[in-house]
């Protein structure tokens, strides 16, 4: 039974790796159609020469890394590195809360070096090479510590909250486990902007002026309640804008990165915010939570259900059941799962799309709207021409020109 599952397991992992090239292939090819009439004007020849060469060197960039973490893990199943190290950690240790917290954290650590050169080289070649780079060596060192930190720190005490909650009560941990994690990502989506943020960022309130009369004026007109304007130093890691809300209730704001005041007028600004308070308006924020949490739910039920069993375990090169050889077993094999929930939820996120870019038309935003999407694009050097199949899997988003249609029609 464990040769069987082990054979599964593989299965899965090259099925997985083959549709995500074969994805990749076909978003090459389709990206050497010709730019919709819709669409002209985004990229002159020379700039649309210089989005193409950056689109393949980072699709040419992600296959090579792709490629080098599948083979990385389907070594670790076929030689039994996960069976290797959970015996070297049983060696050591004897209590199985920390066995099962060292044993993570030591995978963690490695995956996290082993990242560090491809990282870097994107970096700082990839991304210096096409004028996006704005960060520093030592800024690049410093982000790295702090994420790592708040991985062991963070990461680490939910971990422990959800193998002690295991430890305590089998019977009952999926509906305790599924309760502590929705808690948690609750606190994290009110506070992220005020624990998280300020640990990688500056954020200041947005000055009294001219843009946030503009935005004023229009939350008061379409009777949002905001008086959180913040603008983050973005620019200080790369010349892309962006701009977002985050928190929930009385804790939601608004984040403007700078790189988007210096590239867009006051219009095209609030034209992007009004997009954000569409998502508000319709309660895309809580639909999606709630969306969520039956598949969530599902998740942590199975997982408890398959924590008990030994050849589990025994398919990974274990002796018996441990909570983190079968966790990494279940998560394999609930990967096909993971992927049909993932589609349905990039369904639905793309139907919030085109409805909050509805909302922002309808309080006659949508031209502006429609100047700021083609003023993000071509600053960001984005693919026009995305495979039809490529964009079904991986885009929450619909494509530029879906969106720009349907703001026009």
């Amino acid at each position: 039974m464990a040769q069987t599952l082990f054979i599964v397991i593989i299965a899965i992992l090259i099925v997985e790796f083959g549709i995500e090239r074969c994805l990749a292939l076909l978003n090459i090819k389709s990206s050497r159609k010709s730019i919709p009439a819709i669409l002209s004007g985004i990229y002159d020849e020379e700039k649309y020469a210089k989005q193409q060469d950056y689109f393949r060197t980072n699709t040419k960039f992600g296959n090579l890394t792709s490629a080098f973490s599948f083979v990385l893990v389907l070594c670790m199943y076929l030689f039994g590195g996960f069976g290797w190290l959970d015996k070297l950690v049983q060696i050591y240790i004897s209590n199985e809360i920390a066995q099962s917290l060292v044993f993570f954290g030591i995978l963690f650590l490695i995956n996290d070096i082993i990242s560090i050169p491809f990282d870097w080289y994107h970096t700082f070649v990839i991304e210096e090479r096409f004028e996006f780079n704005k960060i520093t060596p030592k800024l690049f060192v410093t982000d790295r510590l702090k994420s790592i930190a708040l991985s062991i720190i963070l990461g680490g005490s939910i971990l422990f909250l959800i193998i002690w909650i295991y430890s305590l009560t089998p019977q009952y941990f999926w509906l305790l486990a599924f309760g502590v994690v929705t808690l948690i990502s609750l606190i994290m989506g009110m506070f992220y902007s005020e624990l998280i943020v300020p640990l990688f960022n500056k954020q200041t309130p947005l000055p009294e002026g001219e843009l946030r009369t503009a935005i004023e004026n229009f939350v008061s007109k379409v009777d949002f309640k905001l008086k959180n304007i913040y603008v983050i130093d973005g620019s200080k890691r790369s010349t892309k804008a962006n701009a977002y809300f985050t928190g929930l209730g009385p804790k939601k704001r608004i984040v403007l990165f700078d790189t988007l005041m210096e590239q867009m007028n006051n219009d095209e600004i609030v034209a992007v915010l009004a997009h954000e308070i569409g998502h508000y308006k319709n309660k895309h924020v809580l639909k999606n939570y709630l969306f969520s949490l039956p598949f969530s739910l599902l998740l942590f039920y199975l997982l408890g259900w398959m924590l008990s069993s030994d050849v589990l375990a025994q398919a990974l090169g274990g002796d018996k059941a441990v909570f983190h050889l079968n966790a990494i077993a279940f998560f394999t094999l609930y990967a096909p799962v993971s992927m049909l929930l993932d589609l349905s939820g990039n369904v639905l996120s793309r139907k919030y799309e085109y409805q909050a870019d509805n909302f922002a038309k309808s309080h006659g935003c949508g031209n502006e709207l429609v100047s700021a999407l083609k003023k993000l694009s071509a600053k960001s050097l984005s693919n026009l021409t995305p495979h039809p199949l490529y964009v079904f899997f991986n885009y929450s988003h619909p494509t530029l020109y879906q969106r720009i249609n349907k703001i026009l029609s």
